[in-house]
């Protein structure tokens, strides 16, 4: 899917950062497009998440390949019963020699699918926030039916990050929403919010902080209204903006430039 021409009259004023999406797995569009279009609409700069030990590397190589994409390394709850001691050497490796991985991640816990034990995404989830500890980074989140543990755990690393991190795609209660942000963390909000049935995570929107925000569309998934059902990508986030505005009764133009602020905030690699 390509943006149509009704899409240009959402092309922000301000420069957008795409906080997460995953590149290499949008299959109906080239990365070339996907790039140019998302930076016809106003988004600068792109982070692609890794989330697997296959594509690990391939993050990497797509952040060398496009100027405005940075990228994560991480493995994914769903992933969890796969780490082992090379997984792990590896991520160390790309960490060291790369400068443009500006987070550990996509890591964190997801009792839904639970498809690996939860004691064993618990073990995993606590060794990569030791990696963003010990290489000075943030980290993104994954959680799932998992608020009770994952807030326990965000608690027992949260002195230790001095750069915090985003739980990212957000649905979950707004306890879990309270208990993070009082730790410091930020919220990512993606198409979710325009959902129908999506109401509690519209009232997590309303309460959370704006200087407490993150956008991102989770691209290929989660395309908001009234794409659903095809293809997401980074050129849709101004319609994300556009609910965020409409949701907290303020202008867009205050929510880009917070969310943009916000965005070099946590992932301040994206600066230098």
């Amino acid at each position: 899917m390509l943006p149509d021409a009704s899409l240009g009259t959402l092309k922000s004023p301000l420069p957008i950062i795409e906080t997460h999406f995953h590149l290499d797995y949008l299959k109906n569009c080239p990365a070339d497009e996907i790039i140019f279009h998302s930076h016809q609409m106003g988004v600068k700069k792109l982070i692609t998440i890794a989330v697997e030990p296959g594509n690990l590397d391939r993050v990497i190589q797509l952040s060398q390949s496009y100027e405005q994409v940075y990228c994560t390394q991480g493995i994914h709850p769903h992933e969890a019963s796969h780490w082992n001691s090379e997984i792990k050497d590896q991520i160390i490796s790309n960490l060291k020699a790369h400068k443009k991985v500006v987070a550990i991640g996509e890591t964190g816990l997801d009792y839904y699918y639970n498809k690996s034990p939860p004691q064993q995404q618990i073990e995993v989830f606590k060794q990569q926030l030791q990696l963003a500890v010990d290489f000075d980074l943030p980290v993104v989140i994954h959680t799932r039916d998992a608020e009770e543990d994952t807030a326990k755990i965000l608690f027992q690393y949260s002195d230790k990050l001095k750069k915090k991190g985003v739980l990212h795609s957000f649905t979950s209660h707004a306890d879990l929403a309270a208990k993070a942000l009082d730790l410091g963390f930020y919220l990512g909000f993606n198409g979710i919010i325009t959902f129908k049935n999506a109401e509690n995570v519209r009232q997590v929107v309303k309460e959370c902080p704006l200087e407490r925000m993150l956008v991102e569309t989770d691209a290929p998934f989660l395309s908001p209204t009234p794409f659903r059902g095809r293809e997401n990508a980074p050129y849709l986030l101004p319609f994300v903006i556009q609910k965020i505005a409409e949701i907290k009764e303020i202008d867009c133009l205050t929510v880009l430039q917070a969310v943009y602020q916000n965005s070099l905030s946590l992932f301040d690699k994206l600066s230098s």
